[in-house]
């Protein structure tokens, strides 16, 4: 996750003023004239947005998937890791990674001294100001509320390690609140107290509730935090992972899916289902309806749903046929990493999975999920992540060297700068190109100046022209890139 500094409002556009029509040959003498000093500017280098481009270096048909799959030609299609390899890779990243957490082999029992942990780790008092919504400083009573609410005396000695299953698309939260908060008076944006999302059919271990018993600290396969209990259902250890292991499945391959509507059953209408979210495929008996809609259109999947009394039930729900999914997940090539990252092009950017969208990190896990590839959800995990194959950037290199390395980068690298993380779809004229899911950026204008351009989405940006603050090219930011390979 990573925000970008405030962004500059552009000043209005000067009056135009209305000049009397030039004479034809005199227009046309301009316009050469125009030609010849466009030549000469385009061997200079790039600033100020040409009338064709969308920013600097990044043209309208460069916001084509179909762009870059073209220019890898035998590459495309060629499988990075098949199956096993995905499989293979997925093991590595357990073992080797911290930020993950493998729930079958929590113990039977947890200690008190485990579970504070894991609690303090993630909510600890804040010790810089916070503003509201309202742009009203933050005081020390209302976090003194927040402390409280954590309810860590109530930690128990000991406690049976519980389980249960996400049943909806929730928000996890620093503290057991809806409270945003923000870091500076003017933001309403970047709520601090906001840290990623969970979605259907993750499981989950449940460690501890707060004061008011509205929210659980759960860990999940890659995150620990504060989610709304009535987000998830209790279910027995066995029940959770055998519907999380059960196959045949269905993969969510687009952006997002929807459940069909269905009055019949409330519990399993339009539920959203995000990029990679796998469900269990339900055989449909013959010409019975499923939730009141004959089936023969859609796919049946088994969807997790919390009963009245909290325990998990799982019941059939219908995918359309013309929903973005599959019956597998996709093979790891280069042309699906292209694809299904473009298939989020233009969304918003939404701080750790806010206004139901996603942040850098968040929209990388969800493409290489796609492909059933594990990465940790933050940036600073997976940047540094000895589950994947890093390639570190001394801090020391020159702009020079920094250029040369990234001219040997691959379809679907990860390239780090603190705090945010690009993924490669090419190189066009020896300047890599990326996309990713930022806030903005900044340029240099035709007289040299700088201009903020405020993104706030998933975006195609070409690196070279890039400015990490007023003067610093992104390029000299960079701190890692990451790789999965063979």
């Amino acid at each position: 996750m990573y925000s970008f500094p405030a962004i500059a409002r552009p000043q209005d556009k000067s009056p135009v003023t209305l000049l009397k029509p030039l004479s034809r040959p005199l227009t046309l003498l301009l316009l050469a004239l125009a030609a010849v000093s466009a030549g000469s500017a385009g061997a200079q280098e790039r600033r100020a947005p040409a009338p064709t481009e969308v920013v600097p270096g990044v043209s309208a048909a460069q916001l084509s998937p179909d762009y870059w799959v073209d220019r890898l030609r035998r590459e495309a299609d060629r499988v990075i890791l098949d199956r096993d390899g995905v499989a293979a890779q997925n093991a590595k990243m357990l073992r080797l990674e911290k930020s993950f957490h493998d729930l079958e082999q929590l113990p039977p029992t947890l200690e008190a001294e485990q579970v504070t942990a894991w609690v303090e780790a993630l909510s600890t008092r804040p010790t810089r100001t916070l503003y509201d919504e309202s742009g009203k400083e933050g005081s020390a009573r209302a976090i003194d509320k927040l402390v409280t609410a954590l309810n860590l005396r109530g930690i128990p000695q000991t406690q049976v390690t519980r389980y249960g299953m996400v049943v909806r698309r929730a928000a996890l939260r620093t503290f057991p609140t809806h409270l945003r908060v923000f870091s500076a008076p003017d933001d309403r944006d970047i709520d601090r107290f906001q840290e990623s999302a969970l979605f259907p059919g993750t499981p989950v271990a449940v460690v501890h509730e707060s004061r008011d018993r509205r929210w659980w600290f759960v860990l999940s396969p890659n995150y620990a935090a504060w989610i709304e209990a009535d987000a998830v259902a209790l279910g027995e250890k066995s029940q959770v992972f055998a519907h999380v292991h059960k196959a045949p499945f269905l993969v969510v391959t687009g952006a997002t899916a929807r459940t069909v509507y269905t009055p019949e059953l409330p519990a399993a209408s339009d539920v959203q289902l995000d990029m990679g979210v796998r469900l269990p495929l339900l055989e449909a008996a013959g010409y019975a309806p499923v939730n009141g809609q004959y089936p023969g259109y859609g796919h049946v999947v088994e969807l997790p749903v919390r009963s009245s009394d909290g325990s998990l039930a799982f019941v059939p729900a219908l995918v359309p046929r013309s929903a973005d999914v599959a019956t597998d997940v996709l093979p790891l090539t280069k042309a699906n990493l292209i694809r299904q990252a473009f298939k989020f092009l233009g969304e918003r950017y939404g701080w750790g999975h806010s206004y139901n969208a996603r942040d850098c990190s968040g929209f990388v896990s969800e493409v290489y999920r796609s492909m059933g590839v594990l990465l940790p959800r933050n940036t600073s995990a997976q940047s540094v992540s000895p589950g994947l194959d890093r390639i570190a950037v001394d801090p020391s290199m020159d702009h020079e060297e920094r250029l040369k390395l990234l001219r040997q980068v691959q379809v679907g690298d990860l390239v780090y700068i603190p705090g945010h993380v690009m993924m490669v779809i090419g190189i066009v004229d020896g300047d890599p190109y990326v996309i990713h899911d930022t806030t903005g950026t900044a340029y240099r204008d035709a007289d040299g100046g700088v201009q903020r351009v405020l993104l706030n989405g998933v975006v195609v940006t070409a690196l070279g022209p890039m400015l990490a603050g007023e003067t610093t090219p992104t390029i000299d930011r960079i701190t890692n890139i990451q790789r999965i390979r063979p």
